[in-house]
């Protein structure tokens, strides 16, 4: 590997991103074969991949975790972070797009944009991450270009710069019209490693030309000068039209769109000159913003090494050759190995042991990183996803990262005493990886409940139990994670008095409690007034109304989207005590929920159906039998696609209904949406479950 320093605007961060088998991994795959990182290509379907080196990667075809990995090209070091396109593995597309600076966003060229194509193109506006498309499988049949493009306009709201298109679609695909050179594209060999450019034919140059107009007018209206050039009809050169596109996709205005079929290694080369042209380096983007934890003001480092230093864990993995390992984004100074770092979102004080440069699974070891880099850190042992790490003298509390709660639940118990004890530890360092994996007791049953974002999810979870930590365990069947929530606003009085000899106890206080709209949270507010609660008592207030929240009243689901008001009490000088307190605001939350419309909320999905034109009546009706809102149909090529709401409680077992009703020739994905309120005949059936 290099160990040559690279400048931080020769650095691109960039995730590949995309919905299921639309090619993500074999594209990260062709990329790291060009430039030079691996000498033979890995197929998915094959199993043989570098970036998909888990077991069950490489069983399922899918990948599960993303995998970092840095290449060389044009000078420029670029880190590469494959991510997952299974909805079920949401967080790890969160937390890699929340620490990249830009992404190629890959598309199915036969189906256009998909479902979670723009899942994924929502999850990186909201982090603000420039990106250009890939319209891939172009030599698939029922590939279309055109309507792939025209789904990218329609679908995800955007203005395209079309940089290069296919000459010929599906069995006829042999070669890219490069509209920036204005030249035709082969390749001369099968691993397309020599590119040829000759002059574009005569039936393909209107089309050519068209494309290069609008590139051009697009890319001078990034500022006066360019545009005042192109009115005044002077040629912008190669050079000041990359500028301009490059400045505009940065600013979001204009997304690039390049073609090709990554398995048949036509069109990378394209790609990684894109990623170098119009992706930004860490230079091109606005400081990074934290709050400092010592004054609570907003400060900004830039993206500099002689700046403080403040990095972002994003992401922990229990690697067992090195042991715990947690992949940091450096946004500000150098991180030098044996250093230490505080954990400013903690407290905690930690040592850098080792640092190391990424390839999927392999390591390279490093004595310091500088701003724009990502690495891996050995020896962080209380750092978790979402911690930010700075230097003591100069703290600073990055944004972190937000992940969405868990919908679905199994029980899970160890087969001998033996694995028991493996069993919580297992799940612990499981769940300190994966922010979306939860683990609870269950109290009244003495099980052990793990939740998660979906069937494939906690299937892939227990499957690792079993290899990586070599425990046994049986499930149980899995369970919709319902929630609860109330309807009207009230105030409740609580009270905790007991006198026994001796010292007693005392807790008295008065909660408002109020709903929150839906995905709200949970809000909690101090309104005492002239001290008639003691301020070292209403953390355990809070407390007490939190350990409450987790057991609801109607079928002990958590109670969410409320907010609780502490606006009174009374205290005793000798006898309260955190504890009474605590006491008194469970007390107050339970019996105020009761007499506030206490209601039941289920995860709703929105499910994406693809099904043969003839299937479409039987699978819309089984839809409607499943409590679903049909939201719209669409014809792509010879199928049609039905999208619809389905309570996630009707969806078990959808796979083998889809099966049996359109002979194995439909498939669906589906993510969650949003909770809504369960029908009462349903809460009924769900309360005498739980009963029994």
């Amino acid at each position: 590997m290099e160990s040559k320093k690279y400048s931080i605007d020769k650095i691109r961060n960039i995730g590949i991103i995309a919905h299921i088998s639309a090619g993500k991994t074999t594209s990260t795959e062709r990329i790291l074969f060009y430039t030079g990182r691996i000498h033979r290509v890995g197929e998915t379907h094959e199993g043989t991949t570098q970036m998909n080196w888990m077991d069950q990667e490489r069983e399922r075809k899918i990948t599960i975790v993303s995998a970092a990995t840095t290449c060389f090209w044009r000078d420029c070091r670029i880190n590469i972070i494959d991510t997952p396109g299974h909805v079920d593995f949401t967080a790890e597309v969160e937390r890699s797009l929340r620490v990249l600076d830009g992404g190629v966003v890959v598309f199915d060229g036969v189906e256009g944009v998909e479902s979670q194509s723009e899942t994924v193109w929502r999850q990186a506006d909201k982090y603000r991450v420039p990106r250009f498309c890939f319209i891939n499988k172009l030599d698939r049949v029922g590939a279309n270009f055109d309507y792939s493009l025209e789904s990218i306009k329609t679908k995800l709201g955007v203005k395209t710069v079309v940089v290069n298109f296919p000459i010929g679609n599906a069995a006829d695909f042999s070669g890219l019209v490069d509209v920036l050179k204005m030249k035709k594209i082969t390749w001369e060999d099968e691993m397309g490693t020599k590119v040829i450019e000759e002059d574009i034919p005569e039936e393909l140059l209107p089309k050519a030309k068209e494309y290069r107009r609008q590139l051009v007018e697009a890319s001078a209206e990034a500022d006066e000068g360019l545009m005042q050039k192109f009115f005044e009809g002077t040629e912008l050169t190669y050079e000041e039209i990359i500028r301009g596109l490059r400045q505009r996709t940065i600013n979001f205005e204009i997304v690039p769109v390049l073609s090709g079929t990554a398995l048949k290694n036509r069109g990378i080369q394209q790609m990684l000159d894109a990623i170098i042209d119009f992706l930004p380096s860490p230079l091109d983007l606005p400081p990074v913003k934290g709050i400092n934890p010592k004054t609570k003001e907003e400060e900004e480092r830039k993206p500099l090494s002689t700046e403080p230093l403040s990095l972002l864990a994003f992401k922990v993995q229990a690697d067992p050759f090195v042991g715990r390992l947690t992949y940091l984004r450096i946004y500000s100074g150098v991180l030098k190995s044996g250093s230490y770092v505080i954990n400013t979102s903690s407290g905690t004080k930690e040592r850098i042991s080792r640092l190391l440069r990424m390839h999927a699974n392999d390591r390279e070891e490093i004595n310091e990183a500088e701003a724009g880099d990502i690495v891996g850190a050995v020896g962080l042992s209380s750092t978790t996803t979402g911690n930010t790490l700075t230097e003591e003298s100069r703290p600073l509390i990055l944004e972190s990262i937000g992940f969405p709660e868990p919908v679905i639940s199994i029980s899970i118990e160890p087969k001998t005493k033996a694995d028991q004890e493996k069993l919580g530890m297992a799940l612990n360092k499981l769940s300190d990886e994966d922010p979306t994996f939860k683990v609870r007791s269950d109290h009244e049953t003495g099980q052990t409940i793990i939740s998660g974002m979906g069937e494939l999810h906690l299937e892939i979870i227990v499957d690792r139990l079993k290899r990586e930590f070599k425990v046994e365990a049986g499930v149980g069947t899995p369970q919709v994670a319902y929630k609860e929530t109330i309807k009207k606003s009230i105030e409740q009085e609580g009270k905790y008095i007991r006198q026994s000899g001796g010292r007693g106890q005392y807790g008295h206080v008065l909660l408002r409690l109020e709903p929150l709209e839906r995905g709200a949270g949970f809000e909690f507010e101090d309104a005492i007034k002239g001290g008639s609660i003691p301020g070292e008592y209403i953390p355990a207030v809070e407390k007490g109304v939190k350990e409450a929240m987790e057991k609801g009243v109607v079928s002990g689901y958590p109670l969410i989207d409320i907010k609780v008001t502490l606006f009174d009490g009374s205290y005793h000088e000798v006898d309260s005590s955190e504890l009474a307190f605590k006491i008194a605001a469970a007390d107050a939350l339970r019996e105020g929920a009761k007499a506030a419309q206490p209601i039941l909320l289920e995860p709703i999905m929105k499910v994406e159906t693809v099904v043969p034109e003839e299937y479409v009546g039987e699978i819309m009706g089984n839809i409607s039998s499943k409590r679903g809102q049909i939201e719209g149909s669409e014809v792509r090529g010879n199928v049609r696609s039905i999208t619809a709401l389905v309570p996630l409680s009707e969806m078990f077992g959808y796979s083998t209904i889809l099966r049996s009703l359109t002979q194995g020739r439909g498939n669906f994905t589906m993510e969650p949406s949003h909770y809504q309120e369960v029908p009462p005949s349903i809460t009924e059936q769900i309360i005498a479950g739980r009963k029994r």
